[in-house]
């Protein structure tokens, strides 16, 4: 797909249903803190066909948003190796995988990291500008973005006339203005009471299950991991459950 046609298009389905998004063969990362070392996450083999929506699950320190910064090219792994969609991240080069990271990947973290002196529109449009899509193709993808998460009314509304569960879904938008393969969800519903939380996770749900885009959610609630079609929890660094929605082990 070109990049006009990226910028003309929604959400689109990405990927069929037997390619694997990712394959992890003994990853491992490990990091030194005041002279002790962490191991944040411990030998793990794990398969992850595209078009999932996992949910990551696990208290603090269980090392689920190592795995998340493994699986978003963010940090490289301390041995193991990693592929994504057939190739080997360990291999590629550093400029590689910034462009990865800029064009396949979408992040949405528990900070909305809005820039404050612009408007929604404008927060999601930028998005694009490293892509080198032109201003009218950026303003009218905002746009179609913004309206799909709820927020046509908030076009041109800075960051600080919008709630938190508003600020969440411009993030969203912000993270799928490229039409990543794969969406991932650092505890989003962490700055977020109860009820704004469930509606934000439901957008979440919503969007992949109508374009089938990748979603990989970090959470210690398990009410919103449910929602998921499949579960992995985490306990200091090692896989301790990994469920489909029927309970099901998910074979490795």
């Amino acid at each position: 797909m070109t990049i006009d046609e990226v910028a003309r298009t929604g959400i689109t389905e990405m990927t069929g249903p037997s390619e694997i998004a990712y394959r992890l063969r003994k990853v491992e990362r490990s990091y030194s803190r005041g002279g002790v070392l962490v191991r944040a996450v411990r030998p793990m083999d794990l398969d992850i066909p595209a078009g999932e929506m996992v949910a990551m699950e696990g208290p603090s320190g269980s090392g689920k948003s190592t795995l998340l910064q493994l699986l978003g090219c963010l940090e490289v792994p301390s041995a193991g190796s990693i592929s994504f969609f057939g190739r080997e991240l360990g291999q590629l080069s550093d400029r590689r995988l910034t462009d990865i990271r800029r064009e396949e990947i979408g992040f949405v973290f528990q900070q909305f990291n809005l820039i404050p002196t612009l408007s929604a529109t404008e927060n999601v449009a930028v998005a694009m500008v490293p892509a080198k899509v032109r201003h009218d193709q950026r303003v009218a993808r905002a746009h179609e973005l913004l309206d799909r998460v709820g927020l046509g009314h908030r076009l041109e509304h800075l960051p600080s006339r919008l709630s938190g569960g508003e600020q969440q879904r411009v993030a969203i938008a912000r993270a799928l203005a490229n039409s990543p393969k794969v969406l991932i969800a650092d505890e989003p519903t962490g700055n977020l009471d109860s009820e704004t939380a469930g509606e934000v996770i439901g957008l979440i749900a919503d969007l992949h299950r109508d374009s089938k885009v990748t979603v990989l959610l970090a959470t210690h609630d398990a009410e919103i991991a449910v929602q998921s079609d499949r579960r992995i929890r985490l306990r200091d660094g090692v896989v301790t459950d990994d469920l489909d929605k029927r309970g099901s082990v998910t074979p490795p």
